[in-house]
């Protein structure tokens, strides 16, 4: 599996963003994805988790209520909508894939993932 991240850039706090990630191959629905962060002097940190039929749903606390994963088996892609964003927020964001019992446990930490985008830079000015 191949993975392309996009969507990222400078915006403003309080403003919004929309990641895509878009995978190739025929078995992407076979797949759990996550979105994992690095912000610069820090380790990645876990954002969000879907499960391959996109049931259940998983985020880090500090972006619950602001982040919203999704997924769309039809077209390869995951996305990340991103509301309400902090300076603390800056980071480079990367999508990953995974076959991982679907808890949150699992879905949740990048030991689970075997295929990892490159990353797309998000920028939040104060």
């Amino acid at each position: 599996v191949q993975l392309q991240a996009s969507g990222g850039g400078l915006v403003q706090a309080g403003g919004s963003l929309r990641l895509s990630c878009a995978a190739s191959g025929r078995t992407f629905s076979s797949y759990g994805m996550g979105w994992f962060r690095q912000a610069p002097g820090k380790e990645r940190e876990p954002v969000a988790a879907i499960t391959r039929s996109g049931g259940s749903t998983y985020y880090a606390d500090s972006v619950k209520g602001r982040f919203t994963i999704s997924r769309d088996n039809a077209k390869n892609t995951v996305y990340l909508q991103m509301n309400s964003l902090k300076p603390e927020d800056t980071a480079v964001y990367y999508c990953a894939a995974g076959r991982m019992y679907s808890t949150i446990a699992t879905m949740m930490s990048s030991r689970s993932y075997d295929y990892w985008g490159q990353g797309t830079l998000v920028t939040v000015s104060s």
